[in-house]
């Protein structure tokens, strides 16, 4: 049985930083390309960004670019989501995600999420 599951959320200030991690088991880690992902209530779930397989390649949504860096430790089966000047827009329940794409990328298994508040 897959199961992601991200920790790290919690309530932060605007201007602030934080870093979600999302640990996956029963699945081959480097297999997979992992995503992060967000939605905010009344919003659609939105991708922004993801990490290749071996972590040698990223890319991110224009929203949050330079604002956010993933990357993976293959050997603890972790991904990272670190973000930094937090406003309240970014408020959200975030997500991980695992994909075989990763340019195309479609999850075949998602975390169970977790809320992120920033306060003005």
């Amino acid at each position: 049985q897959v199961q992601l599951a991200e920790s790290g959320g919690g309530l932060v200030q605007t201007g602030g930083s934080l870093k979600l991690s999302c640990t996956a088991s029963g699945l081959t880690f480097n297999n997979y390309a992992m995503g992060w992902f967000r939605q905010a209530p009344g919003k659609e779930r939105e991708l922004l960004g993801a990490i290749a397989y071996a972590g040698h390649s990223t890319y991110y949504s224009n929203t949050v670019k330079g604002r956010i860096t993933i990357s993976r430790d293959n050997a603890k089966n972790t991904v990272y989501l670190q973000m930094i000047d937090l406003k309240p827009g970014d408020t959200a329940v975030y997500y991980c995600a695992a994909s075989e794409a990763y340019l195309q990328f479609g999850a075949d298994y998602w975390g169970q999420g977790i809320q992120v508040t920033v306060s003005s």
